[in-house]
């Protein structure tokens, strides 16, 4: 077997693209968008149609409300050829609005659901500020399950788990893009700070019992994918997904329901979390960033539909 072969024995694959064609070739179970994905596809003369179609089909629409009927093309088309999920993204402008964003998870699901998808299908990607957090546990109870984005320390990690979230997506790439430019240092392997992240949340959740599936993202080489072999899930571009493919080395299972005694329970709340992320000057600074460039490549797409008009 190639190593993508290998990693579906331990993991479930996931495609983190908005490129129908890459998650038909990968066959993974899931798939996962965000702004900038579908800002890219939309650009690609194959998926241009279907902005065009949209804007046409919506005249009279606001262009928020067309930005959210594109979100849901895209996800009905993803979904035709994935068994799984897929993960469609609020508005990061929203980021600190808890009620905002319980409210906008609301239509996109009524959405989903008015086009013939079951909310079983649906994960609704929040960024991991304390207000998105909040609005994640209160759609939960709805039975609106949610994919908590933009995760780079072990307190979000811990205010979803408590606050009962389906699924959390640390993003592995964007913590080693910090520590590289901070340090200087190539870090490979287990040596990886992105990856040492992920298996702390993984070890601390299998700890505790919390239900919440852990998801690596955002990866940077297939060498961060293959230390974090048997995590519940993992997020991959298709050109990670094409050189998995393309390897017969054989892999082998980093992360099991072994743990680490000396793991200790935080108590989290908002003082406590707001403090911890504060003292962590990447995820600090990562989730900022993140949101401010989802909000730009947002804006781009916004621009682009109101051109069309």
């Amino acid at each position: 077997m190639n190593q993508l072969e290998q990693l579906k024995q331990y993991t479930t694959v996931v495609a983190d693209t908005g490129d129908f064609q890459s998650i038909k070739a990968y066959a993974p179970q899931d798939a996962t968008t965000n702004p900038s994905l579908i800002l890219k596809a939309v650009q690609k003369p194959e998926y241009r149609p279907l902005l065009e179609k949209t804007v046409a089909d919506f005249p009279k629409a606001s262009t928020g409300e067309i930005i959210d009927r594109l979100l849901i093309a895209f996800g009905v088309e993803i979904l035709k050829y994935v068994p799984g999920r897929v993960s469609t993204e609020i508005d990061a402008a929203l980021s600190f609005d808890t009620q905002a964003t319980v409210a906008k998870g609301r239509e996109l699901i009524a959405l989903y659901e008015a086009a013939g998808v079951p909310r079983e299908r649906v994960l609704i990607k929040i960024a991991s500020t304390w207000e998105g957090i909040r609005a994640a546990e209160i759609l939960e109870r709805e039975g609106i399950h949610c994919n908590l984005t933009l995760l780079f320390s072990l307190c979000q990690a811990i205010a979803c788990a408590e606050g009962g979230i389906k699924l959390i997506s640390p993003f592995v790439g964007r913590i080693y893009d910090w520590y590289k430019k901070s340090t200087g240092i190539e870090y490979a392997g287990a040596d990886d700070p992105g990856v040492q992240s992920v298996k702390r949340i993984y070890q601390y959740y299998r700890k505790f019992g919390y239900a919440t599936e852990v998801m690596g993202a955002s990866f940077r080489n297939t060498s961060q994918i293959l230390e974090l072999a048997g995590c519940d899930l993992l997020t991959i571009s298709p050109d990670l997904l094409q050189k998995l493919a393309d390897s017969d080395a054989p892999l082998e299972r980093k992360l099991s329901a072994e743990v680490d005694a000396d793991i200790q329970k935080i108590a989290m709340d908002e003082k406590t979390f707001r403090f911890m992320l504060n003292e962590d000057a990447m995820a600090t600074e990562k989730l900022a960033e993140g949101i401010r460039a989802f909000v730009a490549d947002s804006n781009k797409l916004k621009q682009m539909i109101e051109g069309m008009r």
